[in-house]
């Protein structure tokens, strides 16, 4: 009888050695950075920061290692033009230039030989500098400089065997749209592709990118906003829901909410790491309730954080000082703010720096003021919705304690309620009657998630103490 056949194990595969694109955010969301020894099409509309991410890759990569890092412009813009617009950033540095970072340009070689000269020029830079990174900017330049479809097609193969034999990773930037991938032949020799867009939205443009293809890599799929600032492109990773779900546990810890009377209607106070939307008009407390939420926390000894869209932070340090509270020492104890004016909301970058903080820190309780700045700063409902749902369970997941004021109307509380529903695990609703000149203030729990809770409505009083439940 032969012997019993043991199967041999699978050696496992090397990694992939990685370029950075000198933004973590952007490297995670690509797995790890580039792939090295890769060909890369940068693409979208001009001024959409194609240029600007280039450059910074190259920055970050250029570590005195012999091997420098080559930019070569072709029949777009000067080259002058574009060294003295990248002075301007922060990422460039003055002594990487000549022998880390060369800048060159082959528009005259283009220009007198067509594309057939970009072969052998390549091969010439290749052969006495031995890039690591070469940067062709515009590359869409060169294919509207084709004559035919089997020209570029030839120049395409035997610059891809140029680059693959030396070890060189490139990157084609370009004014590409996404129709022209099934027709242009230098994305079926692109490793990776990477779009970037602009859009505008009022009085202010919205950027985002995406990765269409980047191959033997996992990398997070879906659109992720930037911003182009000093430091080059800033990028917000769309957020997921975490891996581990969060477990209801209706025995879980009780916390209170610093609110007369609100704990008794919650049975016990809320359950750690769950989320409560504070719905009302205008001047129904809903600031005054999470404000006196975070401070219940601060007095506890637990880092708390206050985000607010509306009241700037000398707004919300009168506010604190009308509850008897010194905001200076608040602060000391663990409250932070974080102010980012409406005028400048953009959704990806807010909720992308609320996680950071909050993975980064030590925060317990969170209040974000309000939900509805955030629905008008986005044209994408749907996109919110997921942000939303994704951060709350992340909150859940780390017991972070959260609560969100949405304002409404009498008549759009229904809608509100539907909307809402299916983020909150519980849901405040804050009233103002006004009869015969006289206001009066109204509070009920019209959801609270896996606890016995009070469904009554009940008077809500805000005094020099703050809010309280008659």
């Amino acid at each position: 009888m032969s012997p019993a056949r043991r199967e041999t194990p699978k050696a496992e595969s090397p990694a992939l050695r990685r370029l950075s694109t000198g933004d973590p955010n952007l490297d995670s969301i690509l797995g790890g950075g580039f792939p090295a020894n890769s060909i890369n099409i940068l693409m979208g509309e001009p001024g959409s920061g194609k240029t600007i991410l280039a450059e910074r890759l190259m920055f970050a990569n250029a570590n005195g290692d012999g091997r420098p890092c080559v930019f070569l412009t072709t029949l777009a813009e000067p080259l002058d033009k574009v060294v003295r617009y990248l002075q301007q950033f922060s990422f460039f540095d003055e002594t990487k230039l000549a022998e880390s970072i060369v800048y060159d340009s082959i528009g005259e070689d283009l220009a007198q030989g067509g594309i057939a000269a970009l072969t052998p020029r390549l091969k010439e830079i290749i052969t006495t500098q031995g890039p690591k990174i070469i940067v062709i900017d515009s590359f869409k330049a060169i294919h509207d400089l084709s004559t035919s479809l089997p020209e570029m097609r030839k120049m395409l193969y035997e610059v891809a065997g140029l680059l693959t034999a030396y070890e060189t990773t490139a990157f084609l930037v370009g004014e590409y749209s996404t129709d022209q991938i099934g027709k242009y032949p230098e994305f079926a020799v692109a490793d990776g592709m990477l779009e970037l867009s602009r859009t505008t939205r009022g009085i202010r443009d919205e950027r985002f990118l995406r990765v269409l293809k980047l191959r033997g890599s996992s990398y997070l799929e879906g659109v992720h906003a930037f911003t182009i600032a000093r430091e080059g492109l800033k990028v917000f990773p769309r957020l997921t829901s975490p891996d581990t779900p969060p477990t209801y546990d209706i025995l879980a810890e009780r916390i209170p909410t610093g609110i007369e009377g609100l704990d008794e209607l919650f049975g016990k106070g809320v359950l750690r790491g769950r989320s409560t939307f504070v719905l009302g008009p205008t001047g129904s407390g809903k600031t005054t309730v999470a404000l006196q939420f975070v401070l219940e926390g601060v007095r506890r000894g637990e880092e708390c954080m206050y985000v607010s869209f509306e009241e700037n932070p000398s707004q919300l340090e009168a506010q604190i000082r009308s509850l008897g509270e010194d905001p200076d020492e608040a602060q000391k104890n663990g409250l932070r703010f974080l102010y980012v004016s409406p005028v400048e909301l953009q959704v990806d970058s807010i909720v992308t720096t609320i996680f950071r903080a909050v993975r980064e820190g030590d925060v317990r309780r969170l209040a974000v003021d309000a939900i509805g700045d955030l629905v008008e700063a986005t044209n994408d409902l749907q996109r919110l919705h997921s942000f939303l749902y994704a951060l709350t369970q992340h909150f859940a997941v780390s017991g972070v304690t959260s609560m969100f004021p949405y304002e409404s109307t009498p008549r759009g509380d229904i809608m509100a309620l539907t909307r809402l529903s299916a983020l909150a695990d519980n849901i405040l609703l804050l009233g103002l009657d006004l009869e015969e000149g006289r206001g009066r203030r109204t509070i009920r729990v019209v959801k609270a998630r896996g606890i016995k809770h009070d469904l009554d409505q009940h008077q809500l009083r805000i005094t020099s103490k703050g809010a309280e439940i008659k």
